[in-house]
């Protein structure tokens, strides 16, 4: 019994270690090259097998209308922590205690592409213990620059489609280069739950999230 407990320790150890080695060379590949798929991605085609519409724009490919506005929307200190924000952390357990449930998360830029990268979307401990050790890595491979251009890339805006070229085009038929500020707040409102809004964007939560991205997005730091 014990020699299969020490040999299942074993598997499981190994298991883990190859795990951080996949997300290690995942991040130094992609320091360099466009990151085209993600795990969202093949989750989201494993589910209906209905092809995922995303385009690689460079960083300066895409308008800094766009970058204020999801700054301003999911991670305002974002040029200032190092992919931990503990005082947006602490906002939210104050904010879910009051509610009495879960209401917000805390999660920087960075923890949401590393779990858009390699993890999936269901809450759990392993899952958030794997979460902070990707995205560990990846602000120390990575500049915030290389991190906010991924994110902008890889995010979900609707049913199959990710990345704010795609976007950009689906709701706009313009190129993210194009977006205005109305716009470009108008897609990232669409992030806490794109799918739903895609299809009821006239809604009151959505509207008030526009507004309050166009009236802080100019308060927001970008990676130069």
């Amino acid at each position: 019994m014990k020699a299969f407990l020490a040999r299942a320790l074993m598997l499981i150890i190994g298991l883990v270690l190859l795990i951080q080695l996949w997300i290690f060379s995942s991040l130094v590949w992609w320091r360099t090259h466009p990151v085209e798929t993600t795990m969202f991605m093949r989750w989201d085609y494993l589910t209906d097998f209905k092809p995922i519409k995303q385009q690689w724009r460079d960083y300066d490919d895409i308008s800094d209308n766009f970058k204020h506005a999801i700054l301003a929307a999911e991670d305002a200190r974002f040029i200032h922590h190092h992919g931990f924000d503990i005082e947006g952390i602490q906002d939210a357990l104050e904010r879910n205690n009051e509610k009495g449930k879960i209401v917000a998360g805390g999660s920087t830029i960075s923890q949401q592409l590393s779990k858009n990268l390699f993890l999936y979307n269901k809450r759990s401990f392993i899952r958030k213990g794997q979460e902070v050790v990707a995205t560990w890595m990846m602000e120390r491979m990575w500049s915030k620059r290389r991190i906010l251009e991924v994110y902008m890339n890889a995010v979900e805006f609707g049913q199959n489609l990710y990345g704010v070229e795609a976007a950009a085009q689906f709701y706009y038929g313009k190129s993210s280069k194009s977006l205005t500020r109305e716009q470009a707040a108008f897609l990232a409102a669409l992030l806490p739950n794109p799918k739903y809004y895609q299809d009821h964007r006239d809604d009151r939560k959505l509207q008030y999230r526009k507004r309050s991205i166009l009236k802080y997005m100019n308060a927001t730091q970008i990676p130069e």
